[in-house]
C-alpha cells in the first residue's frame, strides 16, 4: 500500500502541474488525496488507483481554488481543464523532474525538492537521510517552492542540470532507512526509459557499476575497504552486467560524454577478477578523454594522476600530481598513496595525517590515520 501510494503520488502531482496547477497548491491537493486513499483503499481499492488519485486530487485542487478569493481569476483555466476521467497515458514525471532541477535552485534545494516531489519521500525521511532536523529540511523545501512560485511546467529543463542533480543524489550514498543511491538509480531509470540521450544512459550505467560494489566497501565494523583490497566475490555481478550492457549501447551512439567515460572507467575496474589484473593503460586513456571533455577539471586530473602512477610508476604519478592545484579535495591522500608506493614512507605518513584532517566521513578519516600509522612504522606490520 505504502509503495503504491509513493509511486502514484509523484505521477499525480505531475498531472496536476501540467494542467496548470501552481506547485504548492498541487502538492497540497495530492497530499490530501493520498491521505484519503490511505483511509479508504484498505476496504475498497478502486479498479484504477491512478485515475482515482488524479480525480480526487484535481477535485481537491479545484475546491481550494474556488475557496480562495484571490485565485478566482484562475477559474477560467479551470473551466477549460480536462474533465475527470482515466489517467492520461503520458507520464509527466520527467517534466516534473526537470522543474525540480531548475537552475535557479541551489544544488541542496534541488536535491531536496526532487526527493520530495519526484521521489515521493516525506520531509521526515529526507531529513533523516541528510541527518538534519525535520524543521530544517522543511524550510529548505519551502524556500525551493517559493523560488519556483508561478513557474509553469510547460517545457523540459536543461538535461545536463537534471543529470547533475541525480548524480549528486547518488553520491550522497546511504543513511538510515532511505538509500539515496538506490533512489537516484530509480529516478535515472525513469529518465532513461523516457529518452535515448546517451549521457542519461551513461549516468545510469555509471551508477549501477559503482553501486554493484556496495557490499564490499565496508567491513562488518564499518571500516572503509579500498577498491584494490575489496572482496570481489561480494560484488553484484548481475548489476555489473546490466551496467556494461547499458554503457555499450550508449557508447555505440558515438556521442561520448563525461558520464559515459566515467562509466567506462568503472567498467574496467569491475571487469578485473583481481586488482592486479586491472587494465590501467586503458583506464589512463579514458582519463585522457575525460580530461578533454571536462576542460581539464582538477578533480579529473587528480584521478588521472592515480592512473599514471599505476601505469608508469609512482614517481610519474607524483609528477602528474604537480598539475593538480593545492586545495583540491583528496589531493593529499593521493600524494600520500603515491609517496608510499615510491618508498617515501615518512612523507607518506605526514600526508596521510593531513588528508585525515580534511576527510569528509569518519570511516575515511579512520582509514587514512591507519595508513599514516602504518607508514610511520616504515611500512612494517603493527
Amino acid at each position: 500500500m505504502d509503495d503504491l501510494l509513493r509511486t502514484l503520488g509523484p505521477r499525480t502531482l505531475a498531472v496536476l502541474v501540467r494542467r496548470g496547477a501552481e506547485f504548492t497548491a498541487a502538492e497540497d491537493a495530492v497530499q490530501e488525496a493520498l491521505l484519503e486513499a490511505a483511509r479508504r483503499w484498505p476496504e475498497a481499492r478502486p479498479a484504477d488507483p491512478a485515475a482515482w488519485l488524479v480525480r480526487v486530487a484535481w477535485r481537491k485542487f479545484l475546491d481550494a481554488v474556488r475557496a480562495d478569493e484571490a485565485r478566482r481569476r484562475r477559474e477560467v483555466t479551470v473551466a477549460v481543464a480536462p474533465p475527470p476521467g482515466a489517467t492520461e497515458e503520458h507520464d509527466d514525471t520527467l517534466l516534473l523532474l526537470t522543474r525540480c532541477c531548475h537552475p535557479d535552485l541551489s544544488p541542496a534545494s534541488a536535491i531536496a525538492l526532487t526527493l520530495r516531489a519526484v521521489g515521493g519521500l516525506t520531509t521526515a525521511q529526507i531529513a533523516r537521510a541528510y541527518l538534519v532536523p525535520e524543521a530544517t529540511m522543511a524550510q529548505r523545501i519551502s524556500r525551493a517552492k517559493r523560488t519556483l512560485a508561478g513557474a509553469r511546467f510547460d517545457r523540459l529543463g536543461a538535461s545536463a542540470t537534471v543529470l547533475h542533480v541525480l548524480y549528486l543524489v547518488f553520491n550522497e550514498g546511504f543513511t538510515g532507512k532511505v538509500d539515496l543511491a538506490e533512489e537516484a538509480i530509480r529516478l535515472t531509470r525513469q529518465l532513461a526509459a523516457a529518452e535515448s540521450e546517451p549521457e542519461t544512459h551513461g549516468l545510469l550505467a555509471l551508477m549501477l557499476l559503482h553501486h554493484a560494489r556496495r557490499a564490499a566497501r565496508f567491513t562488518g565494523t564499518g571500516e572503509l575497504v579500498p577498491l584494490d583490497e575489496q572482496d570481489r566475490s561480494r560484488w553484484d555481478t548481475a548489476m555489473i552486467a546490466e551496467g556494461v550492457e547499458i554503457l555499450q549501447r550508449a557508447l555505440a551512439q558515438d556521442r561520448h560524454g563525461e558520464y559515459q567515460v566515467q562509466a567506462a572507467i568503472a567498467a574496467l575496474h569491475d571487469d578485473a577478477p583481481r586488482a592486479e589484473e586491472t587494465d590501467w593503460p586503458q583506464i589512463l586513456s579514458w582519463y585522457d578523454e575525460l580530461m578533454r571533455l571536462s576542460g581539464a577539471s582538477p578533480v579529473v586530473a587528480l584521478n588521472r594522476a592515480v592512473a599514471v602512477g599505476q601505469t608508469d610508476g609512482p614517481l610519474a604519478g607524483l609528477r602528474a600530481l604537480q598539475e593538480v592545484p593545492d586545495g583540491v579535495p583528496r589531493r593529499d591522500a593521493v600524494a600520500a598513496w603515491l609517496s608510499e608506493r615510491a618508498g617515501d614512507t615518512a612523507r607518506a605518513a605526514e600526508l596521510y595525517v593531513l588528508a585525515a584532517r580534511a576527510a569528509t566521513s569518519e570511516p575515511e578519516r579512520r582509514h587514512l590515520l591507519k595508513r599514516a600509522a602504518h607508514c610511520a612504522r616504515g611500512g612494517l606490520p603493527a
